[in-house]
């Protein structure tokens, strides 16, 4: 009885076309929901890190709130409470944006 089990072969054309088609659809699912938007967010990133100016207010994704006063290809120099600061363009939250009550610059 086993071997009559095992030896039976699976019959032909039942599942070769369905599972490609299976598998295909997954990695579109897995396209639309998660590589996407997430090279979006990249772009849009890398947009606002190449607009900054100085006199900007910034947030780090530190959480520390201040004002753009110099920068250069990698660096950028924020006024934090009459403090400087140095840290990496990569650093800025783009999502974030300080308010004038967060940013007590002295000037």
């Amino acid at each position: 009885m086993m071997q009559n089990i095992l030896f039976q072969s699976p019959a032909t054309g039942e599942g070769g076309m369905s599972f490609f088609l299976l598998i295909g659809g997954m990695f579109l699912i897995m396209y639309l929901f998660m590589i996407r938007p997430q090279v979006k967010k990249q772009k849009e990133a890398k947009a606002f890190r190449e607009e900054l100016k100085k006199g900007d207010k910034v947030v780090t994704i530190g959480g520390i709130h201040g004002k753009v006063v110099d920068m250069n290809e990698r660096t950028v120099l924020i006024q934090v409470d009459g403090a400087k600061i140095r840290v990496e363009k990569s650093a800025l939250n783009p999502a974030g944006e300080a308010s004038e009550e967060d940013i007590k610059a002295n000037a």
